[in-house]
């Protein structure tokens, strides 16, 4: 009962802390790789508590399967990342190519939550976490490439709302992508074990 307060206020905590950091402007400092640096860590920390602390990973196993994809719906954000390449605040590579795979995984997303039945299919939940991990690890590369080349392409990304993503969402994304392909993972192995 105590994770099941304990962790989801962590989960607020850490996200107006990282409000806080993006609205205080120190982001915008960063220089390539800092920003990766951040992504990598964040997203280590997360996988490595989910493995190493017992609490957390009871906590994660509670959750429905639905919660996590639900997390994907915020990949919407790839509207926004073709509103900024319209008004020249984003490169193409970026911003078209990551922002439309962006928006499909989403739309994934959505089938999952809506469709009946559609995520107890561990082959439709499988393609779907397959397609939106290459998606986000293609992202997060595209954006060191870019920004190491040029890092006043990417200034954007450091500023609110989207400094959200390195600091917030990117390490969570990553890291429930790694958490569903440990549920499917385990529905293989064990097939009385629902995926949920």
């Amino acid at each position: 009962m105590r994770a099941a307060r304990v962790y989801p206020i962590a989960l607020i905590v850490w996200f107006f802390a990282a409000y806080a950091l993006g609205d205080s402007g120190r982001l915008t400092l960063l220089e390539p790789p800092g920003p990766q640096v951040i992504i990598a860590v964040l997203t280590a920390l997360l996988l490595v508590n989910s493995a190493m602390l017992p609490g957390f990973r009871s906590w994660l196993a509670s959750l429905e399967l639905r919660r996590l994809v639900a997390v994907h719906l915020a990949r919407f954000v790839g509207i926004y990342f073709l509103v900024l390449y319209g008004r020249g605040q984003l490169p193409y590579d970026f911003a078209v190519k990551g922002g439309w795979g962006d928006i499909l995984t989403a739309t994934g997303a959505v089938a999952l939550l809506v469709v009946p039945g559609l995520i107890a299919r561990p082959a439709a939940v499988l393609a779907w976490n397959l397609f939106g991990f290459l998606d986000i690890l293609f992202v997060v590369a595209t954006a060191t490439r870019l920004g190491t080349a040029d890092p006043s392409s990417l200034r954007a990304l450091l500023r609110l709302p989207l400094s959200l993503l390195p600091t917030f969402l990117v390490p969570l994304i990553i890291a429930t992508h790694v958490w569903i392909f440990a549920r499917l993972w385990k529905a293989y192995v064990e097939p009385d074990h629902s995926l949920r």
